[in-house]
């Protein structure tokens, strides 16, 4: 066992349902208080939606999705198809359920209140990530800027509208805009018809599969075992919580921890009344011709753009399909047709590394963290923002299990809310 000294009364073994970002951070800081871990997933380490997202760990664009005004884009976007929202028009009542739900959410005070929940995650996220690389988690973090362009300075008051309105609730942000020759400096990538540019500082990148597979690593190194496993069911037993796998001997411990991402609710859904969607996020990776020294946002078509093992990774779309469901082409041609003119030097034709991954989407914009019943807790429902807060999720949440005391700043994320 390594780490720091175990609490007394507290559990001496967990399993961790998970390998993403989310359940190896809450796998490393449980073994940071002693705590003997398993973690368990179906895929293998990084296999959803931590292997291929833009790797932005940007507390300052933490923007909830229920702003009232995106109810006004969604009827829009059912009507076009290159639209960075896609909802399919199918019978699927769980959907249609959630989405009335999530509707609901789209007002102001609800914004507002995931706002102010996100704030004390935010201001941690970063000293979490240093916690882990100044502790064995070999990859590298990236301090730089986002730059947000535009084709007018009207489109980019937008943007610096949402991010006032994040600072009235709290959140620190500092956004500097650019004129246009400091944005062709800051970002050369941009085409003619860019003209306005917006610097968010304080923020950070990684190459997101290489984190968490270095995450992993570390856990392993510190004494768990990692195992595939298909898990179908979670309760608990006169010894402590029992889980048990679709081809494999149950398991024990005295805690539990699912950390499944959008496939939370197979396991979660009697204890929780919160609904988990799977909200699809596509990238690839693209080679470019002149510099990219920081990320690029595209605001106005809601694409993110990375600087990826000399080139680019470019990230974008929610589509709100089931977690299993193949990759549907054309939504890396809506990225492709609505990108490409605003960014030159970019080979598209020679893209690679093609994916998609379910980003778990609650519908008041609240991720799900904590105890739902006796030893049995959850993390997840992130939606964009897991690689941000995956570690200081995992810090704050092996401190509840361990003390049995629910951290203050993981009140707004209650499982039972």
């Amino acid at each position: 066992m390594v780490g720091g000294q175990r609490f007394d009364g507290g559990p001496r073994s967990a399993i961790v349902i998970g390998a993403g970002i989310v359940g190896l951070s809450t796998a490393w800081f449980l073994q940071e208080r002693g705590v003997d871990v398993t973690v368990v997933d179906r895929s293998g380490v990084a296999a959803g939606a931590s292997w291929g997202n833009a790797g932005w760990v940007s507390p300052a664009l933490t923007i909830p999705l229920n702003q009232p005004s995106v109810l006004r884009y969604a009827f829009t976007a059912l009507r076009d198809p290159k639209s960075a929202l896609h909802v399919p028009l199918r019978a699927d009542p769980g959907l249609a359920a959630f989405l009335v739900r999530f509707a609901a959410n789209c007002r102001w005070s609800s914004w507002r209140r995931a706002v102010q929940a996100n704030v004390p995650l935010n201001e941690e996220c970063l000293e979490a990530y240093d916690v882990l690389t100044a502790n064995g988690v070999d990859a590298p973090t990236t301090d730089a800027p986002i730059t947000a362009v535009f084709r007018s300075p009207r489109q980019a008051e937008h943007l610096l509208h949402e991010l006032r309105q994040m600072q009235s609730e709290g959140q620190p942000v500092t956004a500097t805009t650019l004129s246009e020759e400091e944005l062709r400096t800051h970002v050369p990538l941009v085409s003619p018809v860019i003209t306005a540019g917006v610097s968010i500082e304080g923020q950070r990148f990684i190459d997101p599969g290489r984190f968490v597979h270095a995450l992993a690593c570390s856990v392993r190194d510190r004494g768990a075992e990692i195992r595939r496993l298909d898990i179908r069911r979670v309760g608990t037993s006169r010894t402590g919580v029992e889980v048990r796998p679709l081809a494999a001997e149950p398991m024990t411990a005295d805690a539990v921890v699912v950390a499944t991402g959008a496939w939370l609710p197979e396991l979660i859904s009697p204890q929780v009344r919160v609904p988990v969607r799977a909200g699809r996020g596509y990238s690839f990776t693209v080679p470019v011709e002149r510099a990219m020294p920081c990320p690029i946002y595209l605001p106005d078509i809601r694409v993110a753009c990375t600087p990826y093992q000399g080139a680019m990774r470019v990230a974008g779309t929610m589509e709100f399909r089931g977690p299993d469901e193949p990759l549907a082409p054309r939504r890396i041609g809506a990225i492709l047709d609505s990108a490409g003119p605003l960014l030159d030097g970019v080979r598209w034709e020679e893209r690679s590394d093609i994916w998609v991954g379910p980003r778990p989407v609650t519908p008041d914009g609240r991720a799900l963290i904590g105890e739902v019943s006796r030893g049995i807790y959850v993390a997840g429902g992130h939606g964009m923002w897991g690689l941000a807060h995956g570690p200081v999720t995992g810090r704050l949440l092996a401190e509840q299990i361990t003390t049995g005391k629910q951290p203050a700043a993981l009140r707004p994320f209650d499982p039972r809310r």
